[in-house]
């Protein structure tokens, strides 16, 4: 199984249902060094799938003091990949340390 963070739009079980075909358990946990910015949706199947034109980005500032909570949830490889499809070109997957100790991918503004 991977592990994947979401803080945005893979939350919302109507983008869960499209992207997965299930809804995702998972279990609250906090990144530190990052802040939540936005991008702006352009992809008609993204918008429609979470119906908002702007979507949260994390910007890495390498500081404790700024955290952004989410959810890791477990999916599997194939999942993963369909998760990679749903981020459009404004992000990248990286993988990072949680404040649990946990590892996940998480998708972060590009640079």
């Amino acid at each position: 199984m991977q592990k994947l963070f979401s803080y945005g739009t893979l939350q919302f079980e109507q983008v869960q249902l499209d992207t997965f075909n299930r809804l995702l358990e998972g279990e609250t946990d906090t990144l530190s060094g990052y802040i939540v910015s936005e991008v702006e949706i352009t992809d008609a199947a993204v918008l429609k799938s979470s119906g908002q034109r702007f979507h949260p980005a994390l910007i890495k500032t390498g500081q404790t003091t700024d955290t952004v909570t989410g959810t890791i949830f477990s999916i599997t490889e194939q999942e993963l990949v369909n998760a990679d499809s749903y981020e459009v070109d404004d992000y990248v997957r990286v993988e990072e340390i949680f404040n649990t100790g946990n590892s996940a991918w998480v998708y972060v503004a590009k640079v």
